[in-house]
């Protein structure tokens, strides 16, 4: 393994091959931010978005990623978008669905309280709904930065040229270098664990140590 990374580092593939697969998942991964929390929340929010798109999320939910890899090398070919893509639809679900549970279990009194106290909509978000949805949130960002991490490997292993998970297929194609497939597993362990403690760290964040409580 420690002959393997050696080797990596001497023909300048380390770096390359991280960094590749640590800017798909980062395109990958807020993409779905972007569009999975808002779109969250406002179903969460309304009860009729929720009874409009609840039948199409439960369709959409059981289809792994990796069976979007047909489409996506149509879509896309065999490149980064194609592997963003697949990423894309990985975290998409997982985040929407966080989101929505997070605005469905606030409890109701809290809500009413603010309506009572004259709070406009856009407080009403502010000062209930980003509090208590927060810490629910960062717990879903946690859970689907992991899932990014395992599909960049595995589309990376059949879409794309480069990466930590093509790095397992080459060298294990390539004369059987099961150094090489070691060293990209050790690799995509200790790459996942940083990014799964750079999340945590938002755990630590004063403004988001809270939430609301039925005590």
């Amino acid at each position: 393994m420690v002959g393997g990374i050696a080797d990596l580092v001497r023909h300048g593939l380390l770096l390359k091959y991280v960094v590749a697969s640590l800017f798909r998942v980062t395109w990958g991964f807020v993409l779905a931010v972007i569009f999975a929390i808002p779109i969250g929340l406002t179903i969460g929010w309304y009860r009729r978005a929720q009874m409009a798109f609840n039948p199409i999320i439960q369709i959409l939910r059981p289809i792994s990623p990796l069976a979007w890899i047909p489409i996506a090398i149509l879509w896309f070919g065999v490149g980064d978008l194609a592997a963003i893509f697949l990423i894309f639809m990985g975290c998409f679900l997982p985040l929407l669905l966080t989101a929505i549970n997070a605005v469905q279990s606030i409890p109701l009194v809290y809500i009413n309280a603010g309506r009572n106290f004259g709070l406009r909509p856009a407080e009403l978000v502010y000062r209930v709904l980003y509090p208590a949805v927060i810490p629910k949130l960062i717990v879903g960002l946690r859970i689907t930065l992991g899932i990014a991490w395992l599909v960049v490997v595995a589309a990376e292993m059949i879409a794309v040229s480069s990466g930590l998970g093509f790095l397992i297929v080459d060298a294990r194609n390539a004369g059987n270098r099961y150094d090489l497939v070691v060293a990209g597993m050790v690799l995509i362990g200790i790459i996942g664990l940083l990014l799964d403690v750079g999340i945590r760290s938002l755990e630590r964040v004063k403004s988001f140590r809270w939430s609301y409580s039925e005590d």
